[in-house]
């Protein structure tokens, strides 16, 4: 198998035993005497790019450091791929793009530097990239249309385009799930359109897209499923099933405007 088909190969075994990608047990998170998270329960299939949507504050980044097993839940549990999160990150199964990326933006590291930050879990402690990583990188920045802008500095970039540097950072890692945490925060339109055709593509293939948001326009067309979050998964299933009045205003604490919203999608 040749090194782009190791990073961007269609997944096709993430369901072969019926397990779900994300499977999350009543989980509870706290924070000293803050709890952030309660009595949470989400399960994701392999495939779809799925919605996290919720206000600021809700939990959303929460949750994904719980996946990452970057937090250390208070009860309950957390799996992914059927296993402890650790275990995905180990493996290189699970990417994470937080909503803030750590980057100096005057720190003269290229985009194609970050990507290949990818395929660090595969190297030894030299980090010395091999062809085979290297085409893997120069394969993922063709996927999200980054060739160009390669040796570009990171901090030179539009949101939009950082953005999917970052997705192109965990294509060439390989991995099967993607964490994307508010990945259109201060991206223009045809960024987000651009962002949202590459995760549609993505998911097509059989990779799994959990993405949060407090977007309710965006998700739509975007979104296979979604889950509403306030602290706890307020409700589950399609946009159609989950973009109602009652299980919107107890995800945003009010009566959200739904039918305006759709005649704003639609237009």
């Amino acid at each position: 198998m040749s090194p782009q088909d190791t990073a961007l190969r269609p997944i096709v075994d993430a369901a072969a035993n019926g397990t779900p990608v994300v499977a999350v047990r009543d989980l509870v998170v706290s924070y000293g005497a803050n709890r952030a998270l309660t009595g949470v329960d989400l399960e994701i299939a392999p495939g779809l790019v799925h919605g996290l949507i919720g206000m600021n504050g809700s939990g959303k980044s929460t949750l994904f450091k719980a996946l990452m097993g970057l937090v250390k839940p208070t009860s309950g549990s957390v799996a992914l791929f059927g296993a402890d999160p650790r275990d995905a990150r180990r493996h290189g199964r699970v990417a994470y793009a937080p909503q803030d990326e750590d980057v100096d933006d005057a720190f003269p590291v290229s985009v194609r530097e970050v990507v290949a930050m990818g395929r660090y879990g595969r190297l030894g402690p030299l980090r010395r990239l091999r062809p085979e990583d290297r085409e893997a990188v120069e394969a993922a920045l063709e996927r999200c249309e980054l060739t160009d802008l390669a040796d570009r500095q990171i901090g030179a970039l539009s949101g939009g385009q950082r953005k999917r540097a970052f997705v192109a950072r965990g294509l060439a890692q390989g991995a099967e799930l993607l964490l994307l945490d508010e990945p259109f925060a201060g991206v223009d339109k045809r960024s987000e359109a651009t962002i949202t055709a590459l995760l549609r593509s993505l998911a097509a293939e059989g990779r799994t897209i959990l993405v949060s948001t407090h977007d309710l326009v965006a998700v739509p067309a975007l979104c296979d499923e979604l889950a509403l979050i306030n602290r706890r998964i307020v409700a589950q299933g399609t946009p159609d099933e989950t973009l109602r009045p009652e299980p919107l205003g107890e995800a945003f604490g009010g009566f959200v405007p739904v039918e305006a919203l759709r005649r704003e999608v639609a237009a």
